[in-house]
């Protein structure tokens, strides 16, 4: 029998934990970048285990929206553990998932005749959404796009569309999967501008449905109202109206991806508003824990009722620690305004950066909404080196896409924390051109 104090030494510095977690963890969940091991944060920056100081970009991929090192929601996690961490409400009740499902749907789009089934994270929700639409129309097929990310479960990578690496090896995913392009306007492959734009794109699946997809045989669309990690992609309100016509016509469930931009990231609590929709189901994950493990189905109480248990049951999902965390989470948003500071910060944030892209001619665009932005370079190797650069200048920055800065800080950061990032990128730029970053940062920032 093999001792457990095989290693009693306490891991202290930032070489030391990557080094023994790559020796630990298995490689799969792992998208390096730089050896950097952080240890404690305080809203919008980050602090690592040698001291030094970063400003969180990332939002530890956007599910920290309120920031880090929140007292009040580490105080009301201390005091619900204090009395019952959790216990299953697969079998029994408590009060909190009650209070936190009723306050999720007064937030929902439309009328209040609506339901929330609690996962553990989006992935599962993701897989709950598809059950449900199977369940509720008697039907197997479903819709997604190219580029789309939906999750890591078997259900939710069989909808995904961006990388590879998620389907080698893994043998058979979910059948009767569908995938068609995602408006990407400015990569338009019909060479259309707005102008010109009569919704090609859409005709595709139009086009499927007239020769080989019959729609009475498609359950559900599973869409993200911006592509988050495809390169923060906003389609145009047009075709999003038009897509969820075309689901009202043939019975088809509208089903929207709100993992990551719910809870403010794009200046409305989901980003679906910003296209006048009330979708049929709404799934959430990342931010909607107050930071603890949380995934969630929202929808019309017909659909969500159209399963019986155990469909679709966790142990831990929606526990009272969790829901504890949300609900002050959740006050803390309202108290503080922090949907329209997303919006507002997000605007002067997007402004700031569009005046560096009339700058430097390697920034070729500048888009999104509220605190969701997207600042494509010239190429992956400008994008790899500028990363580079900022994370070893006390920025926290990733990228998403071919060559997309994937710009998502909590929403609680600071004017002067955003003056101090664009500075930041604007010095990596000027670094970048004059060839003062070296090549060995290739070797370092792996990423997607």
């Amino acid at each position: 029998m093999s001792s457990l104090q095989t290693n009693k030494k306490r891991l202290s510095s930032s070489k030391e934990i990557c080094k023994r977690e790559s020796e630990v963890l298995a490689k799969t969940q792992k998208l390096p970048y730089c050896p950097i091991a952080f240890e404690y944060g305080k809203g919008a920056l980050l602090y690592d285990y040698e001291g030094n100081e970063y400003i969180d970009l990332l939002s530890s991929a956007s599910s920290a929206n309120i920031g880090h090192g929140n007292c009040e929601i580490a105080q009301a996690v201390k005091d619900q553990m204090s009395k019952l961490a959790q216990f299953s409400t697969v079998y029994f009740s408590c009060r909190e998932p009650v209070e936190y499902a009723e306050k999720l749907i007064q937030l929902y789009p439309g009328d209040n005749n609506k339901k929330v089934l609690f996962s553990t994270t989006g992935s599962e929700s993701i897989d709950a959404a598809i059950k449900l639409s199977k369940a509720y129309t008697g039907r197997n097929k479903i819709i997604s796009f190219n580029g789309a990310y939906h999750g890591s479960t078997f259900g939710a990578l069989s909808i995904s569309a961006i990388s590879l690496n998620m389907r080698r090896k893994i043998g058979s995913i979910l059948p009767d999967i569908y995938h068609f392009n995602y408006p990407i306007c400015i990569k338009c492959p019909y060479e259309k501008n707005e102008s010109s734009c009569t919704l090609e794109c859409l005709k595709e699946i139009e086009n499927a449905f007239n020769l080989y997809l019959p729609p009475e045989d498609v359950a559900a669309v599973f869409f993200e109202p911006i592509a988050g990690d495809s390169g923060i992609i906003v389609p145009p309100k047009k075709y999003v109206q038009a897509l969820f016509s075309l689901c009202q016509k043939y019975n088809i469930l509208f089903v929207v991806d709100e993992i990551q931009q719910a809870w403010g990231r794009s200046g409305k609590f989901f980003s679906i508003e910003h296209f006048d929709i009330e979708p049929d189901l709404i799934v959430m994950g990342k931010a909607s824990g107050g930071g603890l493990p949380m995934g969630i189905v929202m929808g019309k109480t017909q659909i969500m009722d159209s399963l019986d248990a155990p469909a679709h049951v966790f142990t831990m999902s929606g526990n009272s620690t969790v829901c504890v965390a949300a609900l002050k989470m959740l006050e803390i948003f309202e108290r503080e305004n922090l949907v329209e500071k997303s919006r507002i910060k997000g605007d002067y944030f997007k402004n700031k950066l569009l005046s560096l892209k009339s700058k430097y001619s390697i920034i070729k665009d500048v888009r999104g909404m509220g605190l969701s932005i997207g600042v494509d370079l010239d190429n992956k190797t400008s994008t790899t080196k500028v990363i580079y650069y900022c994370q070893q200048h006390g920025l926290v920055l990733i990228s998403i896409g071919q060559c997309t800065l994937r710009i998502q800080p909590p929403l609680v950061i600071t004017y002067e924390q955003i003056d101090k990032a664009i500075y930041i990128i604007e010095q990596s730029i000027k670094s970048l051109l004059n060839n003062e970053i070296p090549d060995s940062a290739l070797s370092v920032i792996n990423g997607w």
